[in-house]
């Protein structure tokens, strides 16, 4: 954990350093002061010579605004060291998270993830701060005091290694026993942040449910948790101040008696003790710092072993050394995949899949719930790895290719896209950085996008929202698609992505790409019928095996499961004609006459103008 978070430090080794010496300097000038006090006291008042005090009285000055300037830079590099290492951090982690496979991100929630970039995060550069400054400064101030003492008085000298042990003892026991609660405390910030999010993400869901009171309980939970383990942490830490205090005042309790001694015994003077008495105090406020910075340690273990994990996990999906760096074309195959999502740990997704789609082709995908449809797609573009047989892209397995490489070919469009925060042209550009506004404006035009896009005030300079919460869900889908399109990618893969389209505009946009898209390979997975009758090839699955292949009125003939599927969503009279049916469904301005003449009732459709999806 502490080698991976040190590398972080990078740039700001510098300031670091330079805090560790302004730290060293400053305990140097400021030990220096007892002693000079000492000397003013017995070489001139006590004496009665007005020089003396005069010249030790500035000197104590200057060595004051020396340790004052000191500190000042310890501080400002100290800022600067612990601000930039927790730059670093959140960069590492970030950066790292951007590698992770699905596998990988399954393993944390969005929430734990936000808290280790914020919470963990802020622990550890507080911790850092206290270890450069208060961690140098505090140990070199008792080392410092402590050898000045004894350099004064030996024997009375002993009541400060008395009184360290003491502390260093008390101070090891509170903090075995407070990092037990910290470690579980920070897991309840996950659980906490994961409340807060879904919430608010699902504001409106809470809202039509009328669950505000269920939330709110939900919540005030996951911080009553946090609470009892801080009030548990803070009573186990609550008894360094009692232990402080006994030091503190045991110390200077047995140094006036015993000190008392000394100077009527003669063996002591009056400055010498004024000095112990400083450096009893010097001691005692080191020991308190190292507390704090005890304290302070002790939460950021469990935040640093939480950045670590993050910053040390590695992506189980890579690409090779020698990777290839071009997909030659859109050809697809599948041979004898077997695949599952805990990499053979667990029940098969897919079994034995061997399919072959050659480059341009447009085939559709269908199947009931849990066929595993998306799972197939999703290893075209490797966000998952096969357990057996191989995935072939363009000739070449999949794990051959640079991943990115073979992604920027592989374009997905999901039934849940996400819009960013940003323009709507910023957003076109997601997948072709380098695209013209005139392409942008073809693959909107291509979407059915543009329609809606004109009617804006700014048009394509319109702002969306985070999570595209200003534009209906009809509209985000065709936005999502047309950034698919703009990409120009040799394989396009829509998942379930016309499901918020109503049939009129779902099937333009189908027409659109028959015409426009004709060198690219187009796998359409749907729930309906109607979104994939155009298809030069049907696959049907179940239970994770494709169990029939081929044209709408084949299937038909031969294969049981697209039958049911078609009976549920198709007339008598379609049924009958299902070349009629194809003839109609793939033209848009007779579609909604047909589906109204014909009874035609889809409940994926809801229209466009609406939050559709």
């Amino acid at each position: 954990m502490v080698k991976t978070l040190m590398k972080q430090i990078k740039e700001y080794k510098k300031d670091s350093l330079l805090t560790m010496l302004f730290a060293t300097l400053e305990v140097v000038l400021e030990i220096m002061i007892p002693l000079l006090m000492a000397s003013l006291i017995d070489k001139g008042i006590e004496a009665g010579n007005m020089s003396n005090v005069t010249k030790y009285g500035a000197l104590m000055f200057v060595i004051a605004l020396g340790t004052l300037s000191l500190g000042f830079l310890a501080g400002n590099h100290a800022a600067k060291a612990s601000t930039g290492f927790a730059a670093n951090l959140r960069d590492a982690m970030y950066t790292n998270i951007q590698t992770y496979s699905f596998s990988n991100i399954d393993k944390y929630s969005t929430a734990g993830l936000v808290t280790r970039l914020t919470t963990d995060v802020t622990n550890v550069q507080n911790a850092y701060q206290m270890i450069i400054r208060m961690c140098i400064r505090a140990p070199m101030n008792l080392i410092c005091a402590l050898a000045m003492a004894m350099m004064i008085n030996f024997k009375l000298s002993m009541i400060f290694v008395v009184a360290i042990v003491f502390l260093v003892a008390v101070l090891v026991t509170i903090m075995y026993h407070a990092t037990k609660y910290f470690n579980d405390v920070f897991p309840k910030y996950d659980t906490l942040n994961e409340s807060v999010q879904e919430n608010v993400v699902g504001i409106r869901v809470v809202k039509s449910f009328v669950r505000e009171k269920y939330e709110n309980e939900k919540f005030r939970k996951a911080a009553q948790n946090i609470y009892k383990l801080f009030v548990k942490a803070e009573s186990v830490l609550s008894y360094n101040n009692p232990a402080m205090l006994i030091a503190v005042y045991g110390s200077i309790l047995m140094l006036s008696w015993l000190g008392a001694k000394a100077i009527v015994g003669g063996t002591l003077t009056t400055g010498e003790l004024t000095s112990l008495f400083s450096y009893v105090m010097n001691i005692m406020m080191s020991l308190m710092m190292l507390s704090m910075a005890f304290v302070m340690i002790t939460m950021s273990l469990a935040s640093g072993r939480r950045i670590a994990e993050v910053i040390n996990e590695q992506s189980d999906l890579v690409s090779p050394q020698e990777a290839l760096t071009e997909v030659k074309d859109g050809s697809i195959d599948f041979n004898h995949v077997v695949f599952s999502y805990k990499h053979g740990s667990g029940e098969a997704v897919l079994k034995d899949v061997d399919l072959h789609i050659k480059s341009g082709e447009t085939i559709g995908i269908i199947g009931g719930t849990g066929s595993a449809k998306s799972s197939l797609v999703n290893l075209i573009s490797r966000l998952y790895d096969v357990d057996e047989g191989s995935v072939v892209v363009g000739g070449q397995d999949v794990r051959n290719y640079d991943l990115e490489v073979l992604r920027d070919e592989v374009s997905v469009v999901l039934q849940k896209n996400v819009l960013f925060s940003g323009t709507i042209l910023q957003n076109l550009r997601w997948g072709n950085e380098n695209a013209t506004e005139e392409e942008c404006k073809e693959a909107c035009r291509l979407a059915c996008a543009d329609e809606f896009i004109d009617r804006f005030e700014d048009g394509y300079n319109t702002y969306i929202e985070q999570g595209g919460s200003n534009v209906s869900g009809g509209q985000k889908q065709r936005l999502s698609i047309a950034r698919a399109l703009a990409k120009k990618p040799k394989i396009f893969i829509f998942d379930d992505s016309f499901s918020a389209l109503d049939l009129k505009t779902d099937a333009a946009l189908r027409k659109a790409l028959a015409s426009k898209v004709t060198d690219s390979t187009v796998i359409i997975v749907a729930q309906r019928i109607s979104t994939i009758l155009h298809a030069e090839q049907i696959l049907v699955m179940d239970e994770g095996r494709i169990v029939g292949k081929g044209t709408h009125e084949e299937l038909m003939k031969n294969c049981e499961v697209y039958q049911q599927i078609a009976r549920s969503q198709l007339s008598a009279s379609e049924l009958e004609n299902s070349v009629a049916v194809k003839e109609k469904l793939n033209k848009p301005d007779e579609e909604a006459s047909y589906n109204a003449e014909h009874n035609i009732s889809d409940v994926n459709t809801i229209s466009d103008g609406k939050e559709e999806a």
